[in-house]
């Protein structure tokens, strides 16, 4: 069965995300909560637990998996960045937003859009999770943890766990989620001189950073 890590939302506890780290490490998919909604998360290089993200999901390697990433530093090594989408990212992170971005050559081949060479990535505004990703030192993969056939992301642990406990190593619980997605924004044209592109309007407010 899946483990449960009972952290506070506020303060989590060291000796528990060093536990739930580990779990990554050894190849294991965690469900970890977000400033959107809970998501699937697992280390970056580690293929076999990638696959199984998209398992649980039932999606392809056309559906973008998104990158986790604890600073603007950290995500400018796995995308290109122009000094216009540098001003917006940093208006609008951490926070509940999906930037959609050209990858650079750190992000395997295999995790980037097949046809468009571009990848997912996101500065979530979690304390757990921020926890997490310090803990862990580099990006984690992820994708919003929705089931096939529900149209909205699960929410509580202890129903994650049930749902999944063949399937996960972990559950990170640290209370419930809102329950929305992130707003997902294409910021690809921006770098041909055009506006970035809103694919989808979710919990981030798009006025808070410049966009209607």
């Amino acid at each position: 069965m899946a483990q449960l890590f009972d952290v506070h939302p506020d303060n989590p506890q060291a000796r528990l995300i060093r536990r739930a780290c580990d779990l990554l490490i050894q190849g294991g998919v965690l469900a970890v909560p977000t400033d959107s909604s809970y998501a699937l998360a697992c280390h970056l290089d580690d293929k076999a637990a990638a696959d199984r993200i998209r398992r649980i999901r039932g999606i392809d390697e056309r559906h973008h998996l998104t990158l986790l990433c604890r600073d603007l530093s950290e995500l400018s090594s796995y995308a290109r960045v122009d000094n216009r989408q540098y001003r917006l990212l940093k208006s609008a992170t951490p926070g509940p937003y999906t930037f959609i971005l050209e990858a650079t050559k750190e992000v395997p081949r295999r995790l980037s859009h097949p046809s468009r060479k571009t990848i997912g990535l996101r500065l979530p505004d979690h304390r757990a999770l921020q926890a997490l990703l310090e803990q862990h030192g580099s990006p984690l993969l992820a994708a919003t943890l929705i089931l096939p056939g529900h149209s909205e992301p699960l929410n509580g642990a202890q129903a994650i766990r049930q749902a999944l406990e063949h399937e996960l190593a972990g559950v990170i619980d640290a209370g419930a989620c809102p329950l929305a997605p992130t707003t997902v924004i294409d910021l690809v044209p921006m770098g041909q001189g055009h506006e970035p592109v809103v694919l989808r309007a979710g919990r981030g407010c798009l006025s808070a950073i410049g966009l209607g």
